[in-house]
């Protein structure tokens, strides 16, 4: 123990005295204790994070985890980490799993969903590498189609036996990592639509988090979570507040054991396949709701573009909660069959040089990131962590998802273009949510256009004119970067106020539609129709054409209407973040209104560590930079200290909430302690956490009523059954019975279609969602009837004497002989002209859906030649959910068919009978078509 003591001070002494260097380099030196923040005390946001512990590494000689650099709060947590990571070794090299790039397999063009091309690459070689995932020692892990969809059907039982069902959501807030595609593929095997959404990054925005998220879960009606370990304390947490989540599971304990078979796979592409979250920059988040034909058809639009091919291989870092990574980097490579090296996002923040390397190693063709990283990249790594990096295989390096910068591409060309990367390679593109992903890309190989214009007309009239240099002063031009043509199949067009198309140079409105485009908001029709405009969907951005390429000017509700002048806000922004002093990426330009001027006031917004009269002169040089820039300086320019301007889970600028923070004069406000977070998380969770308890306490006293009168209800039954004859008339006694005990739990029970029970021999077949259905049906039907009921019901005590009495026909479900005896009892009851009463699915599970019909039923009936009658229940899976007791009071609603006639006793007769009935069943029921039936998973051809 002495050591271990010994030890750690050394360890902090060591740190202390290279954080004291390190901030002496970033400004005034600044006090510090264990307890001091990072962030918050000292300043330190995610880039200098990166610097200061490359620093801590190479002076220390440790590896720390990646996770440090987002997780160290404090001075101490630093220390602590240093102490654990003291003697690792050093990093495997990343890619040593690789055998050389193994080429895109045969596409399944043929696929109507992501589903049916899993199964084709499965079927085609299972033992293909589909992912190379790195491990925190930088070692790979390599996962292949098999083993990937092995264990999402493991996810899918699982999922069902919970109850998850067709067109359930479940949320998915997991990291990147093998869980997440497990995860994602057996939400959707289930029939289920998936809902990824961030998971908690930061322990000291907690609250924030908490209650984006609990807004998400609420609007999505989540039925239930899947988190990491860590993750799940947080998830019941957030049970209270959205009352559709009925269970929290942790990733690593989902469908560990049980069958690995496929599930029968939806055809077509028509259902949903996910919900993405909006990132809320502009606004609160909005579900964008995804069909698999939406997402293959711009998978299929922009591998065209792309023009992927075999020997192409994918390596991405992006966070798979966001379209770019989910649908631009893993659907993408798993449609076409090409291998995908993934890091994780915190790997490649932690050491940007890792993308590249990823790159180098694997030979990869094809990557993306948003113009920060190309930019953070540029920047930051240190020469010596490139020594023998080659990038001559990379085709094409994609830049989207935010403003892509000139300057950003010039730097990153320059920077690599001796490690072999060729500036052709670039591939700037537009894209959004709302359109699956892609929207406009240019040609591969060409290269980034960039389009210098005037400034004075564009600001002035939305014309970009371009410049030809001889208009002069400061600021007189502004640039552009292209994003390409439309991706094929799909229409962008450029509009004005008015919704009228605009000529070639001339701002307007961009509006896309297409096959891509998204099936509207979930559950929030008002924001759907709020852009939708003729079958064109406006995308909230601004821009104009140019010569076949698309120009993405800015956002349209974020323009800075300013003495009759437009003002961009990215371009102020990239501006201003270039002035020594502050921080880079954490600066916001907005316009507050100005009733006194009839215009809006220029407001700039940016993190600094300055303090005190060092702001004076940092706000002279803001003003210095923006007059030669715009020929204006701001109207405000307020400080922040570090980490506190509002930023989405993607990194995106809050400038809504940026502004109305500034209106409401709480800019700067001191995030608070993370005790205080989960206090203030904890009392708003208290009145949803109060009205869980107080519907737990309703179902707790319903249930008292409901058991001991039903104890009353069946003896009065069973003593009637013992003495009664048998048959019939004990069944008419047991009927009333059963009416006045659902009034005496006041279930009401309604009847449509009564009138079609005809007299003489019929089937009714009904579908079966709970153990309540036939005393449901008993009191509601007028026609006496014979039910079909499992033999083990007969050992249960007392309730075995009921069913004799009541001559019930009890079959045997797993003896084929006993089977053909108890088919020739229901044809012998049958041809007295007595009713049969059959449930053709055999059984009932949580998950909603009408199961497959089996045959005996229609058989039996096409033999007689009496006709079948649909009977559709719905609601009975509300009131006694399988895998509880715990009753509910609801209605419920049973809908009878029209008589279906036998046309013959043919085999192709009864299965047209029984998916005649079937028909009729599902469409009053409520309940989609489940599908269980399942094949084996496709072995490795030969």
């Amino acid at each position: 123990m002495p050591e271990v003591r010994v030890t750690e001070a050394v360890v902090e002494q060591a740190v202390a005295a290279l954080l004291r260097r390190f901030l002496a380099e970033l400004g005034p030196a600044r006090q510090f204790t264990l307890q001091s923040s990072l962030e918050r005390d000292l300043g330190l946001g995610s880039l200098e994070r990166v610097e200061l512990l490359a620093r801590v590494e190479t002076e220390i000689g440790v590896r720390l985890p990646d996770a440090v650099a987002a997780e160290a709060d404090t001075v101490g947590d630093l220390v602590r980490a240093v102490a654990e990571a003291e003697g690792h070794p050093a990093e495997a090299p990343s890619g040593a799993a690789a055998a050389g790039p193994l080429g895109t397999a045969a596409v399944p063009e043929t696929a109507g969903n992501l589903l049916e091309a899993l199964y084709a690459h499965c079927a085609a070689d299972a033992e293909r590498v589909h992912l190379y995932l790195r491990r925190e020692d930088g070692a790979e892990q390599a996962l292949t189609y098999g083993a990937v969809a092995g264990r999402a059907c493991q996810v899918a039982a699982e999922l069902r036996e919970r109850g998850i069902g067709a067109g359930d959501r479940v949320a998915i807030m997991l990291p990147t990592g093998e869980d997440f595609f497990f995860s994602f593929l057996g939400v959707l095997l289930a029939q289920a639509i998936p809902v990824p959404i961030y998971p908690p990054f930061r322990a000291d925005r907690i609250e924030d988090f908490a209650t984006r998220q609990a807004g998400i879960l609420r609007n999505a009606e989540v039925a239930m979570l899947i988190t990491v370990g860590r993750g799940e304390t947080l998830g019941q947490l957030l049970r209270p507040m959205a009352p559709s989540l009925a269970e929290v599971v942790v990733a690593e304990k989902l469908g560990t054991a049980g069958s690995a078979a496929w599930p029968a796979l939806p055809r077509g592409g028509e259902a949903a396949a996910l919900i993405q979250y909006t990132s809320g920059s502009t606004g609160n988040p909005k579900g964008v709701l995804l069909t698999h034909a939406n997402l293959l058809a711009n998978i299929r639009a922009l591998g065209a573009v792309l023009e992927v091919k075999p020997g192409d291989v994918g390596v991405t870092w992006l966070p798979l909660y966001h379209d770019m990574g989910l649908i631009g980097c893993w659907l993408l490579s798993l449609y076409f069959g090409m291998p995908l090296a993934v890091l994780s996002p915190l790997a490649f923040l932690s050491r940007p040089e890792r993308w590249l390397w990823a790159i180098h190693y694997h030979r990869a063709t094809l990557s993306v990131g948003p113009n920060f990283a190309y930019d953070l990249c540029a920047r930051k790594i240190p020469d010596a962590a490139l020594e023998g990096l080659d990038l001559r295989c990379w085709r094409t390096a994609l830049n989207g998802s935010e403003p892509v910068r000139p300057e950003t591409l010039e730097r990153f060309a320059k920077r690599f273009a001796p490690y072999g990367f060729r500036p052709e390679a670039m591939t700037p593109v537009y894209g959004l949510a709302e359109s699956s992903l892609a929207v406009t890309a240019p040609v591969v190989g060409r290269g980034p256009r960039i389009d210098r214009i005037r400034r004075e007309r564009f600001e002035a009239e939305g014309v970009a004119e371009p410049y030809s240099g001889t208009h002069t002063g400061k600021g007189a031009e502004m640039a552009f970067v292209g994003a390409g043509k439309a991706l094929a199949g799909h229409q962008v067009r450029i509009v004005d106020q008015a919704g009228q198309p605009v000529g070639e140079r001339t701002q307007g409105r961009i509006e896309f539609r297409g096959p891509s485009a998204m099936s509207g908001y979930f559950r929030n029709p008002e924001a759907t129709a709020a852009i939708l405009h003729e079958g064109w969907y406006d995308s909230g951005d601004l821009g104009y054409w140019a010569d076949g390429d698309l120009f993405v000017t800015g956002r349209s509700k974020e323009i800075i209407l300013k003495a009759g002048r437009n003002l961009y806000p990215h371009e102020i922004e990239a501006a201003v973040a270039e002035v020594e002093g502050i921080r880079k990426g954490c600066v916001a330009a907005f316009g507050a209104p100005d009733a006194q001027q009839g215009t809006e006031r220029l407001v700039v917004v940016a993190e600094t560590r300055a303090a005190g009269s060092e702001c004076g002169a940092l706000r002279g040089a803001v003003n210095q930079r923006l007059m030669d820039l715009i020929g204006v300086p701001p109207d405000d320019v307020v400080f922040l200290p570090p980490g506190t301007l509002p930023k989405t889970s993607s990194g995106k600028l809050r400038r809504t909430t940026c502004r109305q923070q500034y209106e409401r004069r709480e800019l700067g406000a001191s995030q608070r302690g993370l005790v205080w977070q989960w206090v203030r998380l904890a009392a708003r969770w208290l009145p949803h956490a109060l009205g869980a308890a107080r519907r737990k306490a309703v179902r707790l006293a319903y249930a008292g009523w409901v058991y001991p009168t039903f104890a009353v209800y069946f003896l009065i039954c069973w003593a009637c059954l013992v003495t009664l004859p048998a048959g019939r008339r004990g069944r008419a006694v047991v009927d009333r019975l059963t009416r006045w005990w659902m009034r005496v739990i006041g279930i009401k029970i309604t009847i449509e279609g009564a009138t079609n029970l005809p007299e003489g021999p019929l089937v009714l077949a009904g579908n079966h969602a709970s153990f309540l259905d036939p005393l449901f049906l008993m009191a509601a039907l007028s026609r006496d009837a014979v039910f079909v009921a499992k033999r083990e019901m007969l050992k249960a005590p007392m309730l075995g004497t009921c069913f004799r009495r009541l001559e019930h026909i009890m079959v045997e479900r797993g003896d084929a002989a006993q089977s053909v005896v108890d088919t020739a009892r229901m044809e012998e009851i049958l041809r007295s002209g007595e009713a049969v009463f059959v449930f053709p699915e055999g059984t009932f599970t949580r998950a909603r859906g009408l199961r497959p019909f089996k045959l005996g039923a229609f058989m039996t009936a096409a033999r007689v030649g009496c006709p079948v009658v649909p009977v559709a229940l719905r609601g009975p899976r509300y009131v006694l959910p399988e895998q509880t007791w715990w009753p509910r009071r609801g209605p419920v609603q049973i809908v009878v068919g029209a008589p279906i006639w036998p046309e013959g006793a043919e085999w192709r007769d009864i299965v047209r009978l029984r998916d005649a009935v079937f028909a009729g069943i599902l469409e009053h029921c409520g309940e989609p078509r489940l599908e269980i039936t399942s094949a084996a998973l496709p072995a490795k051809k030969q």
